[in-house]
């Protein structure tokens, strides 16, 4: 490990660094300084090509040379501009000089038309832009494909495992028998219902100058449509949907509907996580051992469900700062404050956290091994759960009060096995066929059918 990782004041680059890779091109600081020079160079481009007199002379070659700006982004290129920031004390003028910086070197016609980097914008263009670009991209290419693997890790077992039916429990209490299978599918149902809805949710972004209504735009150039300008912008080359009105600053609703629905995912992941550790104390699911892992530094026998527990605390740790970024970001005190900016800097942590339960669960899940003979032994000592199957067709038959009749035989009562059963069966004053269809019923057989859709 690293020395950086090792002195980290946070888990995320220090302990948990290296499985969080993937998400520093989009939440590192070197990540957000690129994602906010994709929208400058962009900008500058498409200004070019709209028209404006001065940028006529621009074309293909300055376009390349342009945007290798951002295709070429080194840690040397984002070292530069936080020497930048360390004299202007802010973060987007700095990358509007480095810009400037790269356009003299690049080519003299960028060069002549510098000052239309960051032309009549404000900071908050290119950051509330960045950083729903930021989220959607790590959403999309991250968290997405992880949230999906859980799904089919689960349906695998659900399907592998079909033909387990299993005593559930209501109230932690011995209850009416379901199949294992379907207890799967329900956490399989609900995720890819919440994962559908976070795959097409739109990603808006506020893009209107100082105060929101392109002022410095329309002074400079009257006769232009600046707001269908915008519009077109955000949406052919930024891939978003571009609020408005607006003040200075994003209003952030739609960020805070991305942030509840991550949250609405975590939530589910959390249940899923319980019940597996509860399915594990129970003994109904082994987990597979690893040679040299260690389950506890006093206990060698122990195969602790640490998957399942680090994936419940980092999904709570996830959705505490969910709540508060869709809390928090949509509040600004009249055309803006500054309170969203250190907020919107942990972005990044909140998905972190969900990722690395992501990881805990796709690791948890693929270790899970079914105790068939557990399940089939706890079923058959809980033969008071076929109580509701004899006075459900017993009511049938309509013979009289059926509920108080096994109520009175198991409610509060010691162990009912399978002959105390058979003898309440074989006491009652009912057709022969009848008993015949009530003697063949067991805890096993109790089990309705699958709804499979």
């Amino acid at each position: 490990m690293e020395l950086e990782s090792l002195t980290a004041i946070s888990p995320i680059d220090g302990r948990y660094r290296s499985k969080l890779e993937p998400l520093a091109e989009f939440f590192s600081e070197m990540g957000f300084i690129r994602y906010r020079i994709l929208v400058e160079i962009e900008y500058f481009i498409a200004l070019a090509e709209s028209g404006l007199p001065a940028l006529k002379e621009l074309g293909a070659a300055q376009f390349m040379a342009a945007r290798s700006i951002h295709a070429e982004f080194s840690v040397e290129d984002a070292t530069r501009v936080k020497a930048i920031e360390a004299v202007t004390n802010h973060d987007v003028k700095a990358v509007e000089y480095f810009i400037k910086e790269r356009f003299d070197a690049l080519d003299p016609l960028l060069s002549a038309a510098r000052e239309y980097v960051h032309f009549g914008l404000t900071s908050q263009d290119i950051n509330n832009t960045s950083v729903p670009m930021m989220l959607r991209d790590a959403i999309h290419r991250v968290l997405l494909p992880g949230l999906r693997d859980i799904s089919a890790r689960l349906n695998a077992h659900a399907t592998a495992w079909a033909d387990i039916p299993m005593l559930a429990r209501t109230h932690g209490q011995p209850a009416s028998p379901t199949l294992l299978s379907k207890e799967l599918r329900v956490f399989v149902s609900r995720l890819d219902s919440q994962v559908a809805t976070l795959a097409t949710l739109p990603y808006p972004g506020k893009f209107g100058g100082a105060t929101g209504n392109l002022n410095a735009h329309y002074i400079a150039f009257p006769d232009t449509d600046w707001h269908r300008f915008a519009d077109a912008f955000l949406t052919s080359r930024l891939g978003l949907s571009r609020s408005r009105p607006t003040t200075q600053i994003e209003h952030y609703d739609g960020l805070a509907a991305v942030f509840d629905n991550i949250k609405r995912i975590n939530t589910i992941l959390i249940d899923l996580s319980i019940d597996a550790w509860l399915y594990i104390s129970l003994d109904y699911f082994k987990q597979k051992t690893v040679a040299n892992e260690v389950g506890s530094s006093a206990m060698p026998h122990k195969v602790n469900p640490i998957d399942f527990e680090n994936a419940e605390g980092n999904l709570g740790m996830a959705n505490a700062l969910l709540e508060y970024l869709s809390r928090k970001l949509p509040i600004s005190r009249l055309q803006r404050d500054l309170t969203d900016s250190t907020v919107l800097r942990n972005v990044g942590v909140a998905v972190a956290h969900s990722l690395l339960a992501v990881q805990s669960l796709q690791k948890g899940i693929g270790k899970l091994e079914v105790n068939r003979e557990k399940i089939a032994r706890d079923l058959d000592d809980n033969w008071a759960v076929v109580a509701e199957a004899i006075q459900t067709i017993l009511r049938r038959e309509n013979y009289p009060n059926p509920y108080e009749a096994l109520k009175a035989l198991t409610r509060g009562k010691g162990k009912i096995d399978a002959a105390t059963i058979k003898g309440f069966i074989e006491g009652l004053d009912v057709p022969e066929p009848v008993r015949m269809e009530l003697l063949a019923l067991s805890p096993a057989s109790f089990v309705g059918r699958e709804d499979l859709g």
